[in-house]
C-alpha cells in the first residue's frame, strides 16, 4: 500500500514552495497586487483561477519558485488533488491565515499519490510531494482516512483470481492483527448448519474458494455494540442465471461492500472509538457448477425465513441476510451494511452517489449530515413498505428477486430488512465501489463511496466533543 505518512508533515518553518489559493472572483484584485511579470505570466498562461488551474511563479533566486492555483468555492477533499498531480517532487506550504490551513484538501493531496500498480512490470514513479501543515493534530486522522480509502481501492482493484474468499479473509486477519482484535472464520459443516444461505450461494466454487463467514470483534464489551456487515461476493458470474460477458466484466468488484466494511472497521479501531465492534463479511464466489443453487430452489436461512430463489444473480442479499441475522442476535445498538447490491441503484443515482436506506430517521439524518460535512455524498432512498408485495412468494416466506424488475434497489433493501431486528437502528449502503473514469485524486477503478460519511457519523455519535 502507498505510504502516506511522509507526505503530510508538521510545518516547522523549513524551506518550501509556497502555494497561493486564488478565487476566480478575486483574481483581478490579486493580480493588481502582483508585479508586472506575474500579470504577464497569468495572461500568457490564460490563468483564470478555475479549480485545478496552476500558475508557476518564478522566485528571485535560481531554483526558487512558487505557484498560484484556482481555489474551489467550497472547500473539500479534492480541492488540491489536481494541483498535487501537476507539481514536481518537493515540499510545499499553502498560504493561509494561520488557522485551519491543512485544508480538507489534504486528503486529496495524499490520495493523488495512490496507485494500484501491483501488476505493472515497470510502474511509473510517483513524485513525492510533501505538504506542510500547522495543524499537526490533523495529520494522523487524515493519513488514516487516506489509508482506508486506499485499502478499499486496492482490494476492489485486485482481480478475482487473487482476491477470493481466502484472500479476503487474509486481508481481514491482517487488519484484526494490527489492532489486536479477535478474528474467526466459519466454514465447512459449521457454515452449512449455521449459515445456510451463505453456504448455498458459495457451494459451486472450487474447494480453495469455498464460502465462509469472516468475523472480527474488538473493544470493551461494556461499550455500545455496533455491527458492520459487508457483502463479500469475490466474483459474481450470476450463477445459473448467468450474466452476459459485458455485465460480468467488473464483477471482481462485487466484494466492494466487504472492502468498505473492513476499511470502516479499521478506522473505528484505529480511532479507538468507545464501541464494541462486530464486523461480519460473508465471503463467497457465485460460480456455475453441477451443485450450484438453482432458480426455484427454496433455501433455509439462519433466521428461519424460507427464501424462494427467483434469480441466482440476486445472491448478495442472500449472503447478507444470514450475516445480518447473526449480527442482530447480539442486540447491537446499530447495524450498518455495505453492498454492491443492485444495478437499479446505479440507474437511479449514477456511479458517484450511493443509495442509503435506513429504518431510523435519526440515523438517516446523522448520516446525511456527516456526508455533507466530509464531502462524501449519499442519497437516502425509501424503504417503501408497499413494495414488499413485489417479493412475495407463494411457496416460501419471501422471494429473493420477485417479478417485474421495478424498484429493484428498494425491494433489495426490503429483503434485507426482514433479517434485521425491528428495534435495531440499521442503515444499508448500496454503493458502486467503482469509478468509471478518472478524476483528480480518484483514478479509474475501485473507490470508497460512503465510507467517510459512515465513519464521520460514528465518530460524531460515539465521541463526546
Amino acid at each position: 500500500m502507498t505510504d502516506f505518512a511522509g507526505l503530510l508533515l508538521p510545518d516547522r518553518g523549513e524551506p518550501a514552495h509556497r502555494l497561493t489559493p486564488v478565487a476566480a472572483d478575486g483574481l483581478d484584485a490579486w493580480l493588481k497586487d502582483q508585479p508586472a511579470q506575474v500579470r504577464a505570466l497569468a495572461e500568457a498562461g490564460r490563468f483564470k483561477a478555475k479549480p485545478g488551474e496552476l500558475l508557476i511563479l518564478p522566485g528571485r533566486k535560481d531554483g526558487e519558485w512558487s505557484a498560484a492555483y484556482g481555489k474551489a468555492k467550497a472547500p473539500g477533499p479534492w480541492d488540491i488533488a489536481a494541483i498535487a498531480q501537476k507539481l514536481p517532487a518537493g515540499t510545499y506550504r499553502i498560504d493561509g491565515d494561520g488557522g485551519d490551513d491543512h485544508l480538507p484538501g489534504a486528503l486529496g493531496w495524499l490520495l493523488a499519490h495512490h496507485r494500484f500498480d501491483r501488476y505493472l512490470a515497470k510502474p511509473d514513479p510517483i513524485p513525492a510531494r510533501v505538504l506542510l501543515t500547522r495543524d499537526a493534530a490533523a495529520i494522523a486522522p487524515t493519513v488514516a482516512l487516506a489509508e482506508a480509502v486506499a485499502l478499499v481501492r486496492d482490494l476492489v482493484d485486485t482481480p478475482a483470481a487473487d482476491m477470493g474468499p481466502a484472500e479476503l479473509a487474509d486481508a481481514a486477519e491482517a487488519v484484526a492483527k494490527a489492532h489486536a482484535a479477535e478474528f474467526r472464520v466459519t466454514r465447512g459443516d459449521a457454515l452449512d448448519q449455521g449459515y445456510p444461505m451463505i453456504a448455498a450461494v458459495g457451494r459451486a466454487a472450487v474447494r480453495d474458494r469455498a464460502p465462509r463467514l469472516i468475523e472480527i470483534e474488538w473493544g470493551d464489551p461494556a461499550h455500545p455494540r455496533i455491527a458492520i456487515v459487508g457483502k463479500g461476493v469475490c466474483f459474481d458470474s450470476g450463477g445459473l442465471d448467468l450474466k452476459p460477458s459485458s455485465a460480468m466484466l467488473l464483477m471482481k468488484k462485487d466484494m466492494g461492500g466487504a472492502a468498505h466494511a473492513l476499511a470502516l472497521a479499521g478506522l473505528v479501531m484505529g480511532a479507538r472509538l468507545p464501541v464494541r465492534l462486530h464486523l461480519l463479511i460473508p465471503a463467497v464466489e457465485n460460480a456455475v457448477a453441477g451443485d450450484a443453487f438453482r432458480p426455484g430452489d427454496i433455501l433455509r436461512s439462519r433466521k428461519g425465513i424460507s427464501v424462494e430463489i427467483g434469480n441466482t444473480d440476486a445472491e448478495g442479499r442472500l449472503v447478507l441476510g444470514d450475516a445480518l441475522a447473526r449480527a442482530g442476535e447480539d442486540k447491537p445498538d446499530l447495524i450498518l451494511d455495505f453492498a454492491t447490491l443492485t444495478g437499479a441503484a446505479r440507474v437511479a443515482l449514477g456511479p458517484d452517489l450511493p443509495a442509503m436506506f435506513a429504518n431510523d430517521d435519526a440515523l438517516a439524518a446523522e448520516l446525511l449530515a456527516a456526508a455533507v460535512a466530509v464531502s462524501d455524498p449519499v442519497w437516502r432512498m425509501p424503504l417503501w413498505a408497499d413494495y414488499a408485495e413485489m417479493i412475495k412468494s407463494t411457496t416460501a416466506d419471501i422471494n429473493n428477486a420477485g417479478e417485474g424488475g421495478m424498484a429493484g434497489a428498494v425491494t433489495a433493501a426490503l429483503f434485507l430488512q426482514r433479517f434485521v431486528p425491528d428495534a435495531t437502528p440499521w442503515a444499508h449502503f448500496d454503493t458502486f465501489a467503482w469509478r468509471p473514469s478518472a478524476r483528480p485524486g480518484r483514478p479509474k477503478g475501485g473507490d470508497a463511496l460512503g465510507l467517510r460519511a459512515a465513519f464521520a457519523m460514528l465518530r460524531a455519535r460515539f465521541v463526546t466533543p
